[in-house]
């Protein structure tokens, strides 16, 4: 379909920035068929109705730079995020302390955490699920309170993540694609940098609709992470697309091989054999 048509071409734009919270002018003209300055005009007019923030190369959403708010992106995708976070739980067999970040896929392997895991997280929602366990250890990280995205941030919180080590630090992100993992937020951002060093081994979930989007504040290459975690949904040329540039991708739902994650290569997690051994990580 050629968008030729002004409103359907910006009913066009305003779902791709509720879905990925980030268009580009370059690569939705050419996708819908139109020119760049075709695309610029509607989405200049997109923001003088509210609906849209321009920034360089784009448009975000109108609450630059935080995406949508928390409550809406928790019940976007609540399956996929909860069946990622289930098979994530395999490639935790060994970790003693384990950080997580703010995010709405994250949140939910909270309450399924092995008894005694030592839990580092600066996202409210985290912090209050770990606290309502009494069988798990709680480091909770605080600094600036953001309501967009339910966490802490800010000095305090990386110096505090700083002076920890954690076994495995699960990330969440907007967006992830061939040249890295992107994010809405610079402070979200910084964040999740922190995170990374602070732990031996990092994990990235993100459900299919982040795969090939786009956000506006890169967070780092891929080799930030040495797992991207996501679920059956994801579109095949995504993953080998990933792949190729060098990531490990693992998809929910299938079975993980020991040792798979330090392999380096492509896998799948989730319903392992009953007297399948668990994946180590240490």
């Amino acid at each position: 379909m050629r968008y030729t048509d002004a409103p359907a071409r910006r009913e066009e734009l305003l779902r791709r920035l509720s879905a990925e919270g980030y268009v580009s002018s370059s690569r939705v003209a050419e996708e819908l068929g139109v020119s760049e300055m075709t695309i610029r005009r509607d989405l200049r007019q997109l923001e003088g109705e509210g609906l849209a923030r321009r920034v360089i190369g784009g448009a975000s959403l109108p609450n630059l730079g935080h995406g949508r708010p928390f409550d809406e992106r928790a019940v976007t995708g609540s399956g996929e995020k909860r069946a990622i976070a289930e098979a994530c739980l395999d490639l935790l067999d060994g970790a003693i302390t384990v950080a997580l970040d703010a995010g709405t896929t994250v949140a939910p392997l909270t309450g399924m955490l092995r008894p005694g895991t030592t839990i580092v997280s600066h996202s409210a929602p985290v912090i209050q699920a770990a606290i309502e366990r009494d069988d798990v250890e709680l480091v909770a990280v605080g600094g600036v309170y953001q309501s967009e995205t339910r966490s802490f941030a800010g000095a305090t919180a990386r110096r505090t993540i700083a002076d920890y080590s954690v076994d495995i630090a699960v990330l969440s992100a907007t967006a992830v694609d061939t040249t890295g993992i992107l994010c809405a937020n610079a402070l979200d951002a910084e964040l999740k940098q922190e995170l990374a060093r602070a732990a031996r081994t990092t994990i990235l979930l993100v459900d299919h609709s982040k795969l090939g989007a786009r956000a506006p504040i890169r967070v780092g290459g891929l080799d930030l992470v040495d797992v991207i975690l996501t679920d059956p949904g994801a579109d095949p040329d995504d993953l080998q697309a990933l792949r190729d540039a060098g990531a490990t991708v693992v998809v929910a739902g299938e079975h993980v091989a020991p040792g798979a994650l330090t392999a380096g290569t492509a896998m799948t997690a989730g319903t392992a054999p009953a007297d399948a051994p668990g994946v180590g990580v240490s």
